[in-house]
């Protein structure tokens, strides 16, 4: 698979509301299949193929704990995707904020006066 298809998959992947509720809940430390889950408003069975997709993407890592699967987001994959994002935009963001930013200024001066 080329970077270009596995960022694609990856995209793909974040597409779904209950699959970026899953990203954001384990972005910062462990959670059960259950919890994730919970946050998609998804049972346990209906959850199981978003986590493999997540996984199979790259996005979430997998820990067996006994009995417990406890997934957290790849902190890695998920930065390499927000790169590839943030490079699409270029320096376009700079010019929206440096924009708004004048307008905002320029509206604080008209009630001012």
């Amino acid at each position: 698979m080329t970077s270009d298809e596995s960022l694609d998959d990856a995209v793909r992947a974040m597409s779904h509301p209950g699959r970026r509720a899953m990203l954001r809940l384990a972005r910062d430390e462990e959670r059960s299949a259950s919890e994730l889950a919970a946050v998609a408003h998804l049972s346990p069975s209906a959850a199981s193929p978003h986590l493999k997709l997540l996984r199979e993407v790259g996005l979430m890592d997998v820990r067996v704990d006994a009995k417990r699967r406890l997934y957290q987001v790849d902190v890695r994959r998920l930065a390499e995707v927000r790169a590839a994002l943030d490079e699409l935009w270029g320096d376009r963001l700079d010019a929206l904020k440096t924009t708004a930013e004048r307008s905002a200024s320029a509206r604080k001066r008209t009630r001012s006066a």
